[in-house]
């Protein structure tokens, strides 16, 4: 395969009031904490949001990897649910000095397009400012930070800049241009 050019910007919000809100979307909708550490349900969520845009970093990690990510403290997973389906999800982690990561987000291609995306972004960074409340031990929130790419969704840097999230680095690097595996090895939508 060839090399490919890919720009990743990063994006922070250094205080609370920084978050600005997202429109509800229509339905039932639910954001919900994935408060069992589970592979299983993790790596579903990886591989179905990150199949079509080339999320291969962690499709080589082992069970117990798996595991012992999402174990550490503060590592957390929220899930978004239409109509009990789910639809999306964000992960987020913390880092020295209290600022959060968010290592993941996104819908499945088949939740797109349909306002659940802002929805859940504005509940899961609200929630990564308040993830030393739920976690004893962890410093306060003192800064929220993303990097998103050239290969994820067209509508993604607008949906963080739309949530208050500022741009503070640019990167353009090349990388070998890989398949997009789709949820499960062969799979690709109709």
């Amino acid at each position: 395969m060839s090399n490919i050019a890919v720009t990743t910007w990063s994006l922070e919000q250094t205080a609370p009031t920084d978050l600005l809100p997202a429109a509800g979307p229509d339905g039932d909708v639910r954001i919900v904490r994935a408060e069992v550490p589970s592979p299983e349900f993790s790596r579903y969520l990886y591989a179905s949001v990150g199949g079509d845009i080339r999320w291969t970093d962690r499709l080589t990690w082992t069970y117990a990897r798996w595991q012992e990510h999402l174990e550490r403290p503060g590592v957390e997973t929220w899930v978004a649910y239409d109509h009990g389906t789910p639809a999306g999800y964000l992960e987020f982690e913390p880092q020295d000095d209290g600022a959060v990561e968010i290592v993941y987000f996104g819908l499945i291609p088949a939740f797109r397009g349909r306002r659940i995306g802002g929805h859940l972004l504005a509940y899961g960074t609200a929630r990564a400012w308040d993830l030393g409340e739920r976690w004893p031990g962890l410093a306060p929130t003192k800064r929220v930070w993303l990097h998103t790419c050239s290969k994820d969704g067209e509508h993604a840097m607008d949906n963080y800049l739309r949530r208050g999230f500022t741009l503070f680095d640019t990167k353009v690097e090349e990388e070998k241009e890989v398949a997009a595996p789709g949820p499960w090895p062969g799979a690709h939508r109709i």
